[in-house]
């Protein structure tokens, strides 16, 4: 999709993401601190420099279905998580008979989790990264992912840059290494 502006964005591959997220997320540590074990599961959207003729993403963002999580008191890593719930009714027969009846149920809503959100420091400031956070939740978390609710981990550094895009923390805030984290949603 071109955005406008010189800037397309598009599906990539998890490979294509490694290299920015590694020099923008965690420059000092090694590449496996950016390698995710889901990544072959997700699916990540890269924001691209229209016409340029280079293959190398400027923003790039990595998406994936993933519980809500309800209580991050712990750090993060061993928690319980489930979807958050919605109500609703079914029909249910009962044994033996052609009998139904109504019964009200817990259903989860699908939660889509983005990771790894990354922008090359030359880019940021111009909407770059603004424009990627809405294609990854317009055109994969929604349509085709059928999520109702996105979410992430956010650097507490970059909670106002969330909030001006209508996400809104939930949870305690925790840490991974010695950098502080906020959990921010938005309903879809």
């Amino acid at each position: 999709m071109d955005a406008g502006g010189g800037i397309s964005f598009q599906v990539i591959s998890a490979d294509q993401t490694i290299a920015l997220r590694h020099s923008v997320l965690w420059p000092n540590a090694p590449v496996s601190q950016v390698l995710l074990p889901e990544d072959n599961a997700g699916i990540h959207v890269g924001a691209f420099i229209t016409g340029a003729g280079i293959e190398v993403p400027i923003a790039v963002i990595s998406l994936f279905l993933e519980p809500l999580p309800i209580d991050n008191a712990n750090d993060g890593d061993d928690m319980e998580e489930r979807n958050r719930p919605t109500s609703g009714f079914f029909s249910v027969a009962e044994p033996g008979t052609d009998e139904c009846r109504a019964e009200s149920a817990t259903i989860p809503r699908p939660s889509v989790r983005f990771r790894k959100f990354a922008c090359n420091p030359l880019f940021q400031g111009q909407g770059v990264g603004s424009g990627l956070l809405e294609y990854a939740i317009e055109t994969v978390a929604k349509k085709r992912l059928g999520g109702t609710v996105i979410w992430c981990d956010a650097r507490v550094a970059t909670e106002g840059w969330y909030r001006r895009r209508w996400l809104a923390p939930f949870g305690k805030r925790f840490y991974k290494s010695d950098v502080e984290y906020v959990r921010m949603k938005r309903d879809l």
